[in-house]
């Protein structure tokens, strides 16, 4: 849950080529307009000469009008090489949710949004299959099927794009959607679509990880929440968690155990990425604290 104070800030993220001062240059600006820090944390990426910090201030106080924000910070950004997004707190994000027939993440996602641990709001759920609708509607929230086959993939996500686009999506989750997205949707949200695969990735990619781990007699079983991008479960790690597992387990117990992963691993990755922790690069990901 959002501290009362946290309710007007606003968050900074920033990745640069590492240099000396980067550090001082940002506080020095902020404080140059009598921010108050609440928040900072920063991480140096030595393979990759990468700096990536995470700064979140108090707006009480702050003499700069945000509206006025970008063009004030644009010639220190320009002046260090920064890539930079700045968000509020006050506006909540905008998430749509994607969903199949599995509905154990997507009722663990509306439950956690109810009780108002997901500071968001959730303007639609996007389906292939009519199963979840009575779960969605019961929520107060628009259920919309579209049905995806091999040869109307365009025309489908055609219409997502247009149901996306109404609602001012801002991002996507995919809750156990068993439907691979083309390149064009990643292209249009990149970042901004979190999937969650039922393995601890690299392993046992693509379909049926659970057969494939129990015919391989693995130890442990995992989930792995990840940005997506036009490589099936290749994009950005943000979460992961695992279970340990015997030999007296079917594939039925790992499909069960697996279940408790995926809503856990998946709803981390959502906060996180509500709450601005998250900067992806190099397909990696820093996670702030």
């Amino acid at each position: 849950m959002l501290m009362s104070h946290d309710k007007h800030s606003a968050t900074l993220l920033i990745s640069a080529p590492d240099k000396k001062g980067l550090v001082a240059a940002i506080a020095n600006f902020l404080m140059t307009y009598n921010a108050n820090i609440m928040h900072a944390d920063q991480h140096q990426d030595t393979s990759e000469n990468l700096f990536l910090m995470r700064v979140q201030w108090d707006l009480d106080g702050f003499t700069l009008p945000m509206d006025s924000f970008a063009a004030a910070f644009q010639p220190i950004a320009d002046e260090h090489g920064m890539n930079w997004k700045v968000s509020l707190s006050a506006r909540k994000p905008r998430m749509a949710i994607f969903v199949s027939q599995y509905e154990h993440c997507l009722v663990d996602l509306m439950h956690r949004w109810r009780i108002g641990e997901l500071d968001c709001d959730i303007p639609l759920v996007i389906s292939n299959h009519e199963t979840c609708r009575r779960l969605v509607e019961f929520n107060g929230i628009p259920f919309h099927v579209i049905k995806v086959t091999k040869d109307n993939k365009a025309e489908a996500e055609a219409e997502q794009f247009r149901l996306l686009e109404e609602a001012g999506v801002d991002f996507i989750v995919l809750a156990r959607y068993m439907q691979i997205l083309s390149g064009e949707f990643v292209e249009r949200y990149p970042d901004r679509v979190i999937n969650i695969h039922h393995s601890f990735l690299p392993a046992f990619d693509g379909a049926k990880p659970y057969h494939r781990a129990f015919a391989r007699g693995v130890k442990l079983i995992g989930a792995t929440s990840h940005y997506v991008t036009e490589d099936l479960d290749e994009g950005p790690i943000i979460e992961q968690e695992v279970t340990r597992i015997s030999h007296r387990d079917t594939v039925e117990d790992l499909v069960e155990k697996g279940r408790d992963l995926e809503k856990v691993v998946l709803s981390r990755a959502v906060r996180w990425h509500l709450d601005n922790r998250v900067l992806s690069y190099s397909n990696k990901t820093v996670v702030f604290d």
